[in-house]
């Protein structure tokens, strides 16, 4: 599903933009009305206080500003995911696309601080490389803090490989470790 109507897209008779469409990133398989995991679905307007919200309390440092969100949302080369319980934002993913690339780069993954161990990230980054593959990347590349030991651990249960260590990478001096998983 992409969005768009013979005649051009259905979003902006509603005042959305099209590059902002919610989208069902789930296989039609694992949706269950008896299921109680959040929707992973593409970010709109709508989202944006959550997302900032979501976004503040996940991170000290490097964090996204509302301005940054917004150009986010209406970005072709950019995904925002939420994960939505409830009405509310469990968690959130941001993945960028450069044209001619085959290699996707997931910048942001949170879970809100109630919601972690139980999957979430798990669920936000399969949807993540569901999109990658769609738009035809073979490689996701993230960095995450030398200190985010969950993060690290999640990314390497699900089949990502350190590649590289990048010193003072994070604005507080903090390093990284860029990582990297072949999709096809």
């Amino acid at each position: 599903m992409n969005g768009r109507r013979e005649g051009g897209c259905r979003w902006r008779a509603q005042g959305l933009p099209c590059a902002a469409v919610a989208v069902p990133l789930r296989k039609p398989s694992e949706t269950s009305a008896t299921r109680a995991a959040p929707l992973v679905r593409r970010a709109v307007p709508a989202d944006l206080a959550a997302l900032v919200e979501l976004e503040n309390a996940s991170f000290s440092g490097d964090r996204l500003s509302l301005r940054q969100w917004k150009h986010h949302l209406d970005n072709p080369g950019a995904w925002i995911l939420v994960a939505a319980q409830g009405g509310h934002a469990a968690g959130a993913a941001v993945v960028f696309f450069r044209s001619g690339s085959r290699v996707a780069r997931l910048y942001s993954l949170a879970v809100a601080t109630a919601r972690r161990g139980r999957g979430l990230g798990t669920e936000l980054l399969a949807a993540v490389e569901r999109i990658a593959r769609r738009r035809r990347c073979d490689r996701l590349r993230l960095e995450v803090r030398d200190d985010n030991a969950p993060a690290q651990r999640l990314y390497e249960r699900h089949g990502y490989q350190r590649i590289t260590r990048i010193e003072r990478y994070y604005e507080d001096g903090a390093d990284a470790w860029r990582y990297e998983k072949q999709l096809a």
